[in-house]
């Protein structure tokens, strides 16, 4: 258990990693899929430092994966708005 508990950790920061340098080289091309790479870093993350009781960095990774969750919900609802308006134009 506890290597699996590693390999997410560090997943995790794998994940966080890649997609704070895709924002920074590549701006808005690969925004969507930094989302969802925090998303799951996050989690991977806060589920290793829960394992780990590291409590601060727990909570920090569970906000982290909380405003991933809510930017892809406006993502998606966005989207559909903008369908709709389309429909109706």
């Amino acid at each position: 258990m506890k290597l699996l508990i590693s390999i997410l950790g560090w997943s995790g920061s794998g994940l966080v990693i890649i997609a704070y340098a895709l924002t920074l080289m590549q701006g808005q091309k690969y925004l969507r899929y930094g989302k969802y790479l925090n998303l799951f870093g996050g989690l991977f993350i806060a589920i290793n430092c829960y394992y780990h009781n590291a409590m601060p960095s727990f909570f920090t990774n569970i906000i982290w994966t909380m405003i991933a969750t809510a930017t892809i919900f406006q993502e998606k609802k966005r989207k559909r708005i903008s369908t709709k308006h389309r429909k109706l134009t």
